[in-house]
C-alpha cells in the first residue's frame, strides 16, 4: 500500500507543479489543468515506471491472496445440486428412449392437439348476442 500511495502522491505533486507553471505562463486556469493532467500523465509513464510496477505488483499480490482465500469457500448446497443434476443427466443418457413400448408410453404422456378442450363454435356465440 505504501508504494501505491507514494506513486499517487508523486503524480499529484507532478500535476500541481505542471499546473502552476502553465498558469504562470499565462494559460487559463481550466486549460492549464487539462494540459497539466496530460503532461503529468506522460511524465509519470516515462519516469515513474519503477514505482508504478512496484504498486502494480503489490496490488496483484493482494488480489491473488483475496482470490485464494475466497476459492477455499465451498458452497455445499451448490455442490449437492450439481451432484443431483449430474446424476439425472447420466440417468437420461443411459436409459434414453428406445424403440417399441417405451416410445409409445412417452408419446402417450405428451399431450397433443386431440387432448385440447373443445371451444364453442363462432355461430353459438353470435346467436347469444
Amino acid at each position: 500500500m505504501r508504494s501505491f500511495l507514494l506513486y499517487a502522491v508523486i503524480r499529484l505533486g507532478l500535476w500541481a507543479a505542471v499546473w502552476w507553471l502553465l498558469v504562470q505562463v499565462g494559460i487559463g486556469v481550466m486549460l492549464a489543468g487539462v494540459l497539466a493532467a496530460l503532461i503529468a500523465m506522460l511524465l509519470s509513464i516515462l519516469f515513474l515506471d519503477r514505482l508504478r510496477d512496484g504498486a502494480a505488483q503489490r496490488w496483484r499480490a493482494a488480489d491473488e491472496r483475496r482470490a485464494a482465500r475466497k476459492a477455499d469457500e465451498v458452497d455445499e448446497d451448490a455442490e449437492y445440486e450439481d451432484h443431483l443434476l449430474d446424476d439425472a443427466e447420466a440417468a437420461a443418457h443411459t436409459s434414453g428412449p428406445t424403440a417399441g413400448a417405451d416410445a409409445e408410453t412417452e408419446d402417450a404422456a405428451t399431450p397433443g392437439p386431440d387432448d385440447l378442450p373443445d371451444l364453442p363454435s363462432t355461430e353459438d356465440t353470435d346467436s347469444t348476442r
